[in-house]
């Protein structure tokens, strides 16, 4: 049987579907602490963890054998992570609106009570 069609384990069938990092239409608040905070993980993801991944599971693949070279496997699989959090993290941390510039909006209220003296 060719390997093509055999699934490496079990587990990423029953992997959670990830969730839409930012709903069409919703704004991101977020403090500027904390849009610092997702900037500078994206950047250590992006520049740092992610290529020494590569690099491991580059030379991993060189070695020949992939079933059974652990470096490569468990190298793919935090390529798939490191992959599946940049995905979230980008709309995120490009898109932040900060709760201090939103206009307040003073609008009277809908209903209003009379007491009963």
């Amino acid at each position: 049987m060719s390997k093509a069609f055999v699934r490496e384990s079990d587990e990423e069938e029953h992997r959670p579907e990830e969730p839409d990092a930012l709903p069409v239409g919703f704004k991101n608040y977020m403090t500027p602490q904390g849009h610092r905070q997702l900037q500078e993980e994206l950047r250590t993801l992006l520049r740092i963890e992610r290529p020494k991944v590569v690099d491991v599971v580059s030379w991993a693949a060189g070695n020949g054998d992939r079933s059974e070279n652990g470096d490569y496997i468990y190298g793919k699989r935090r390529l798939r992570e490191i992959d599946r959090r940049i995905r979230y993290l980008t709309p995120s941390a490009t898109r932040p609106v900060s709760p201090e510039d939103t206009p307040i909006r003073h609008q009277p209220s809908p209903f209003t009570a009379y007491p009963g003296w």
